[in-house]
């Protein structure tokens, strides 16, 4: 916790507002989309009464795209940005990911807050239904800390993995159902959309925040499935390429 706290005061070290810019960019990213998005644009979203329907879904999927993408992108260049401490120090290596991962979750929990907040103030918290998030937040990090590992490792040998991978999530973000709804696509799309593992998870933020539902449960058990393989091979390749990064790097 003491490198967590560490890194986070060094963000905000030289700053004049310091940790208050992590209160004021997410505050102003949900004010640009819940009301320039939801009253300005009046975005809607169908079989919605919300003035704001179109904003929180706009968050519920931004928001949640960001905590996977954060992840994802610290640990594909933990190794290489720690690459001195690494070749100098002995100590577990595994705890650089868990630092990265903590981090990524403490932004995440404080953009997260504000947003909640907004909820509350107007009228739109979708209840005892919020906490279905609970699941789906955690088979996201597990996801997210399993590629994002095994792209770490990778990223070690083979330096295009990382500018690759930066292409592969612009990509991905497209065709996940964020800013456009799954029923807007074209028949024939929409069932391939379905194998987008982060589909499944935005759908299922969406489903609570904007709708009050429970998550959609049997679509989200293959996700699950998947996130627990990759961690395991993300760990396996970890461990055995461990000794070889230190010469790499």
């Amino acid at each position: 916790m003491g490198s967590v706290r560490r890194e986070f005061q060094a963000r905000y070290r030289n700053s004049m507002l310091g940790a208050a810019w992590m209160l004021l960019n997410p505050l102003a990213m949900i004010v640009v989309y819940t009301v320039i998005f939801s009253q300005l644009m009046h975005a809607r979203l169908p079989n919605t009464s919300s003035e704001f329907a179109y904003g929180i879904y706009l968050c519920a999927g931004l928001l949640t795209w960001g905590l996977f993408t954060e992840i994802v992108t610290r640990l594909q260049n933990v190794f290489l940005d720690n690459g001195n401490m690494i070749k100098k120090l002995s100590f577990p290596r595994i705890c650089l990911p868990i630092i990265s991962v903590l981090n990524a979750c403490l932004n995440f929990s404080i953009i997260f807050g504000l947003f909640l907040i907004f909820l509350l103030l107007s009228d739109n918290f979708p209840g005892w239904v919020f906490l279905g998030i609970v699941p789906v937040l955690l088979i996201q990090i597990l996801f997210a800390v399993g590629l994002g590992i095994i792209l770490g490792v990778l990223n070690v040998f083979f330096r295009d993995i990382g500018q690759l991978f930066g292409i592969v999530l612009q990509f991905w973000f497209w065709f996940t159902p964020i800013v456009y709804t799954l029923s807007t696509l074209p028949a024939a799309i929409q069932p391939l959309i379905k194998f987008n593992p982060m589909a499944s998870l935005i759908m299922a933020y969406q489903d609570i925040f904007v709708s009050g539902l429970w998550p959609d449960w049997s679509s989200l058990w293959p996700v699950a499935l998947v996130s627990v393989v990759l961690c395991f091979l993300g760990m396996q390749l970890f461990r055995r390429r461990s000794g070889e990064m230190v010469d790499e790097l």
